[in-house]
């Protein structure tokens, strides 16, 4: 395999309100709170880079919409993919979306991902492939027939603390989906590695609901984390944002928990309805959450525990402090210096990785984009 150009520029940050990525001078730094830190480009040149896994040995695989899974190994970029689905469906907000590694990717190999595939990609599936090291092998279908459309098509999958794999699902732009039992769209699934349905499962005994589900009523979830300590999932969802004449935004951070009805389409935002939640977070404003991740590195100890995620239309980070289901604070970092903000993860060098999303048809990229880059100590 051939190595690509891997850039480790150190950019200034300052607070802009457009959406478009700005020329940064270097060796600025930052400050959010007490932490100071620096913006460092890891790999440049790339294309919606969408979903990230960090393998054992601190190798990097991550996806481009496209239909691509690339490395970067030893701290350089692979110029060639080390391997391209040939069933994906790029298509407006889907395509090749997210990546994960088995629990036990040590044990197996096992890595998995979610596409939308053929069928003008209205259908999503979550694919497990076996990595050797140089390429993604046998491959095993964990589910498909996922309702999807060009937009809407979610998807998230991750494995919890229980080592079950959960996958969050759009309402594939037909909103009543969502609320729809029998459906998959808009919905939060639970399986096991495998694909079958745990026998723990909220609605396993219940014959009016499909028995993968974990959570209805979800527009389209696309962050996804647990919070260290309680457990608790966390996810950030796109809200109806042209809904203009009727408030706007209310993109939405939820903590998800068995069984519970998340509204949509009945409700969104801080709206209420009986036997429905509401989020922790609403934004309007929409914007357009991308991502989800606490930091439990040791680089940044004042971010310990905290919670953030990229925006597309917002053009930031999101850094949200808890104090277990309680808000304490929030602040935005990063606002218009990169554009459209997709994944975020925690590297295990400690440091934050995050990725720009300004080929996806909506940003205004630059020569650079798209990016991987890192928050790294100012010292």
């Amino acid at each position: 395999m051939k190595y690509g150009l891997i850039l480790l520029s150190v950019f200034t940050l300052a607070c802009m309100s457009s959406p478009a990525p700005t020329g940064l001078s270097e060796n600025n730094i930052v400050s959010a709170g007490e932490t100071k830190f620096k913006v460092e480009t890891v790999a440049s040149g790339l294309e919606v880079p969408w979903g990230f896994a960090f393998l054992p040995n601190n190798d990097l695989l991550f996806t481009e919409r496209p239909g691509r899974v690339r490395m970067i190994k030893g701290g350089k970029l692979f110029e060639e993919p080390v391997f391209t689905v040939p069933d994906v469906e790029p298509s407006s907000e889907s395509g090749l979306m997210d990546i994960s590694l088995h629990p036990e990717f040590e044990k197996n190999n096992y890595v998995y991902m979610a596409y939308a595939y053929n069928d003008d990609g209205k259908r999503v599936k979550i694919v497990r492939y076996t990595f050797d090291g140089e390429s993604l092998k046998e491959n095993k279908t964990i589910i498909d027939e996922i309702p999807a459309a060009p937009n809407h098509a979610g998807t998230r999958a991750r494995f919890g603390p229980d080592g079950m794999l959960y996958i969050t699902t759009g309402d594939a732009t037909e909103w009543d989906l969502a609320q729809d039992k029998k459906s998959l769209a808009g919905k939060t699934l639970r399986l096991t590695d495998d694909g079958l349905v745990p026998e723990d499962n909220p609605y396993v005994k219940n014959p009016d609901y499909l028995n993968s589900i974990w959570t209805i009523g979800h527009r389209n979830a696309q962050g996804l984390a647990w919070q260290p300590g309680t457990g608790l999932m966390f996810q950030t969802s796109h809200g109806p944002s042209y809904f203009e004449r009727r408030g706007g935004g209310a993109d939405e951070v939820n903590i998800v928990e068995a069984g519970k009805n998340y509204g949509w389409p009945e409700i969104y935002g801080m709206r209420e309805k009986e036997g429905m939640e509401k989020p922790l977070l609403e934004y309007t404003p929409a914007c357009a959450p991308a991502s989800g991740m606490f930091y439990d590195g040791d680089r940044f100890p004042e971010f310990k525990g905290n919670f953030f995620f990229g925006c597309l239309r917002g053009t930031r980070i999101i850094r949200v402090v808890l104090d277990g289901r309680k808000v304490v604070k929030q602040e935005d970092l990063l606002k218009g210096n990169f554009g459209r903000i997709r994944e975020m993860a925690n590297g295990p060098d400690g440091f934050i990785y995050f990725s720009t999303s300004n080929r996806d048809g909506r940003g205004n990229p630059d020569e650079r984009d798209d990016r991987i880059l890192r928050l790294v100590p100012a010292n």
